[in-house]
């Protein structure tokens, strides 16, 4: 078993394409991919999309005779040029020249003597460089370029030291296992970035290729990996998560670099529109639209307290979250039937889901499943951490929750139905099995679940749990939660089926999911779900996905 953090540097680098996963650094916002046989430089800012952050289109490092040298080799801490390139793998590279980082906003280049860099800018600008003892590139808010002379040696050695502190606290796991983590794990310290107006806070983004923010359910599932090899970081995703409730004790659905996303008011006039045609029927069509995600709040809580205690900290969270699940039942119960609903799809965290496609807003099966579990992580929590804190309404509530989700069982259909502005949807989606979730389910509707994940023709697929059963009208196996595997819900399944009685099929899907990171060549957003292949419109390099392969695979080696 690898122990050395630089061994499993080493083993993260196998992975490191510039292609699916680009170079970049842990707090940094440039991103380097490759350009046929030298790199390209973009910049990751919210909300823009990396052909609009264009900062060098290529850099070329030339020998003397001024042959392009192609990239070589590719470790966390550095690119190499030289030879043979990347395509002959089995061969040792001759490394004589390295790119790295002198601190996240510059790169550095050093190599041998008689090197020279030829730069092409986005306006077709071009021009050369002597690379003589180290040359750096200082990349500006405004993506210009300043070339200066600098020590890459130095640079070289404290970029090493970053990814060495970060591999240090990567999970030893199962021998099989243990490549994907080390990958996983520098895709996790890849993905952290600066929030410039929260100080120094650190957030660990969704991907630096298009989802640069902290989205609320993204920094729970992040925080759960994350507990195994640095629970401050963990707690610290939580922080941010929590940091700005609504007046009604909402949570934002982003935190970002300009602010909050909490409502439709936060968005460009454009989306507001969009948002508010698509709100529900029977709110006021006038009003901004909250947005916000699941309430799993809780249950990352104790997770990440499992893992490393912290009792004055988790005494500072847990009014907010209460705030929270009480916000669902206050002002997202919108037909006033005690049963919360979704008011936009936005606020589900599966707004592609065909459960979406008649009108809102929509009580789900999966949300009943999370407030009765958030309930009962609540009073496990104050009685925890507030040993005389009454806790008898958490359990009243849950236990109400409970009687009213189970009135969406179909008995006919054997399964949890939704229903959008009261018409029954009968798509038959993953939604339907998160009631595993509260442990407490009449066992024949529990069989009944088991049956489902276990049916080839419904979720039981070569390469996983797809979110839209494969008999389903509504399937797709490309199409973002309308079919392909996410990594998040497969988790989840296989925590209810442990919670219902299961744990041995929760073992072999967890299996199962790890299997198909691996296979799938890395902790990818979503996956075709007969391919194991990555989705066609999928982000690679995935914050969510890549934090739960690593909690599974600590589960699984336990």
């Amino acid at each position: 078993m690898m122990t050395d953090a630089l061994d499993l540097a080493g083993l993260a680098g196998r992975h490191l394409d510039l292609v699916t996963a680009p170079f970049t650094l842990p707090r940094s916002r440039v991103l380097v991919f490759r350009e046929g046989d030298g790199v390209r430089v973009h910049t990751s800012e919210y909300e823009r999309r990396l052909s609009d952050c264009r900062v060098l289109d290529l850099v070329e490092v030339l020998d003397p005779d001024g042959a392009v040298l192609p990239v070589a080799d590719v470790r966390p801490e550095r690119i190499a040029f030289g030879g043979p390139p990347l395509a002959a793998p089995a061969e040792e590279p001759e490394v004589r020249a390295t790119l790295t980082f002198a601190d996240p906003a510059t790169l550095s280049l050093g190599g041998h003597p008689g090197l020279r860099v030829r730069l092409t800018h986005p306006d077709g600008r071009i021009e050369e460089h002597a690379l003589g003892p180290g040359l750096r590139l200082h990349i500006g808010a405004d993506r210009s370029v300043t070339v200066e002379p600098g020590e890459h040696a130095e640079a070289l050695a404290a970029t090493t030291e970053v990814w060495r502190d970060w591999f240090a606290r990567c999970p030893r796991v199962r021998d099989d296992l243990q490549e994907m983590t080390a990958f996983c794990w520098w895709v996790l310290g890849a993905n952290i970035v600066e929030l410039p107006s929260l100080g120094d806070a650190r957030a660990i983004v969704p991907s630096k290729i298009g989802y640069v923010g902290l989205w609320q359910w993204d920094a729970y599932f992040i925080a759960v990996g994350l507990r195994h090899g640095d629970p401050a970081l963990a707690r610290e995703q939580l922080d941010i998560a929590f940091r700005f409730p609504q007046p009604n004790g909402q949570l934002p659905d982003v935190v970002h670099e300009e602010g909050v996303l909490a409502t439709s008011d936060d968005l460009p006039e454009s989306d507001r529109a969009n948002l508010r045609r698509a709100g529900s029927q029977i709110a006021d069509p006038a009003a901004p639209v909250p947005l916000t995600k699941p309430p799993l709040a809780a249950w990352a809580l104790r997770k990440v307290l499992d893992a490393e205690d912290a009792p004055e900290w988790v005494r500072r969270q847990l009014a907010t979250v209460i705030r929270s699940q009480d916000w669902w039942f206050a002002d997202s119960d919108l037909d006033g039937d005690g049963m919360p609903e979704y008011g936009h799809p936005y606020s589900s965290g599966l707004d592609d889901s065909p459960i979406f496609d008649g009108p809102l807003p929509t009580a789900a099966p999966d949300l009943g499943a999370y407030l009765v579990r958030q309930d009962r992580e609540l009073a496990a929590l104050l009685s925890r951490y507030e040993p005389d804190a009454d806790v008898s309404r958490f359990h009243a509530r849950a236990a109400a929750t409970q009687e009213l989700l189970l009135r969406m069982w179909d008995a006919d259909a054997e399964r949890f139905l939704a229903f959008g502005g009261g018409e029954t949807l009968r798509s038959d989606t993953v939604v339907g099995l998160m009631p595993l979730l509260t442990g407490t389910l009449p066992e024949p509707i529990a069989a009944a679940l088991r049956a489902a994940v276990d049916d080839t023709e419904r979720f039981a697929l070569p390469w996983g749990l797809p979110t839209v059963a494969a008999s389903d009208p509504d399937f797709s196996e490309e199409r973002m939660w309308r079919g392909p595997v996410w990594i998040n819900t497969a988790a989840l399944v296989a925590e209810g089926l442990e919670a219902s009685g299961d744990p041995e099929r929760a073992r072999q899907l967890r299996e199962q999911t790890v299997a198909l990171v691996i296979h799938g060549g890395g902790p990818h957003e979503y996956f075709h779900p007969r391919t194991g292949q990555k989705a066609r419109t999928a982000t690679t390099a995935f914050g969510w996905s890549a934090a739960l392969f690593v909690d599974l695979a600590v589960t699984l080696s336990a």
